[in-house]
């Protein structure tokens, strides 16, 4: 742990965090969830002070914060946008959607905003057929799309 680090209430967190887990069996994952909790994603140097102070090798860390999908590299947006791109989606025009979404964001799939708002994303589906094409942002599902409806949403979530 370095001067800075000590002195990040967020590294004292995550090390408080590690403490606990010292007599559990095999706690990366939960350690990492943590984490990720605490900087709101898993940048390098999180991933390093989680190396040494757990005793883990870096490629390990790394390749853990890798292979599972709800582990994020990089800052997401405020608002989290999951475009369905299962089958009832496609058919009813989930590309358009992305293509209206990437349009009015400026960003694309696997990117956020420069002000941090907004994160797009993918989904294989949401489960929610009957209102393809649909996509969810946050918690809240949003179907029927229509250039007019996308613009209308996005506007609430923008103030």
């Amino acid at each position: 742990m370095n001067d800075v680090q000590l002195k990040n209430p967020m590294y004292a967190e995550l090390d408080r965090v590690i403490d606990s887990y010292r007599d559990a069996k095999g706690p990366l994952i939960q350690v990492l969830h943590r984490a990720q909790e605490i900087f709101g994603y898993l940048p390098p140097e999180v991933q390093q002070f989680v190396s040494q102070r757990m005793g883990i090798p870096p490629s390990k860390v790394y390749g853990v914060v890798t292979f599972y999908n709800f582990f994020r590299t990089v800052p997401q947006g405020k608002h989290v946008i999951n475009v369905c791109l299962g089958t009832a989606c496609h058919v009813k025009g989930a590309d358009r959607v992305v293509e209206i979404l990437r349009e009015e964001l400026g960003i694309g799939i696997g990117q956020t905003t420069e002000d941090r708002q907004f994160t797009l994303s993918a989904v294989r589906c949401l489960g929610a057929c009957g209102l393809a094409p649909v996509m969810m942002i946050d918690e809240e599902v949003y179907g029927k799309l229509d250039r007019a409806k996308i613009k209308h949403v996005l506007q609430q979530y923008a103030s």
